[in-house]
């Protein structure tokens, strides 16, 4: 009954190392069936070159497996918490893609440089600050998603606007209305984490991109008026 879903999973989770966002076993994607109350979420430390559509683990919003003969991906109660608190989202991707990790390492958030970065988000892309011990050693994975809330209740900001976020010592996790949408939000936050990161080493005082500018490539793409693409 959870086929369709399983392969959704898997088509996305193939697609990490396809686009060079994981390296061996580094990443995970989960997709949800909001009807059901489940998602799907790769297996824990399996080769990509050997995951199966039926390899994929259904759990349900509590991180408990439903289906499946594997332990699901040690991340799995961060997608579990995300997907419980945050019920318009479809899917989930958390990698340790190279730049990303740059600067989720260097503790600081993705400054807002040009309009490839605008037309995403328009604001500079989050990093949530480490754990506390207590954090650490008690239910980690749980912490980690409230992590993830914290950082958003701290900033203003919308997890609908911006669907990407970078954990402080860890690295990124991304999200969207389905798990190829969470996929595709990895590979622009990676492509604008080395743009920044390049942007830096030419010119270190680069300002951020004028206001007017960012709300522009924001809102053709994403406002009430928007006119980027063929429409519906």
């Amino acid at each position: 009954m959870y086929k369709t879903l399983q392969d959704e999973c898997y088509e996305a989770n193939m697609q990490l190392p396809k686009l060079g966002l994981v390296l061996f076993t580094f990443g995970n994607v989960s997709a949800v069936d909001r009807d059901r109350a489940v998602f799907a979420i790769k297996p824990s430390g399996v080769p990509y070159e050997a995951l199966r559509p039926e390899d994929i683990v259904i759990c349900d919003y509590d991180a408990r497996v439903v289906t499946g003969t594997m332990r699901p991906s040690s991340d799995t109660k961060t997608h579990a918490l995300l997907y419980k608190t945050w019920d318009d989202i479809g899917g989930i991707t958390h990698t340790h893609s190279t730049y990303a990790v740059a600067w989720a390492q260097a503790g600081l958030d993705i400054p807002i440089f040009g309009t490839t970065h605008a037309d995403h988000t328009h604001q500079d892309i989050p990093c949530a600050p480490v754990l506390t011990d207590e954090m650490i050693q008690g239910d980690y994975e749980y912490e980690t998603g409230n992590q993830i809330f914290g950082i958003f209740e701290q900033k203003g900001l919308s997890h609908q606007e911006m669907e990407m976020v970078l954990l402080q010592n860890h690295g990124p996790f991304t999200w969207g209305k389905t798990a190829e949408k969470s996929v595709y939000n990895a590979a622009v936050l990676e492509e604008v984490a080395r743009m920044a990161y390049l942007t830096l080493q030419i010119n270190p005082e680069t300002p951020r991109i004028k206001d007017t500018l960012r709300m522009k490539h924001y809102e053709r793409k994403h406002g009430k008026n928007a006119y980027y693409g063929q429409g519906c």
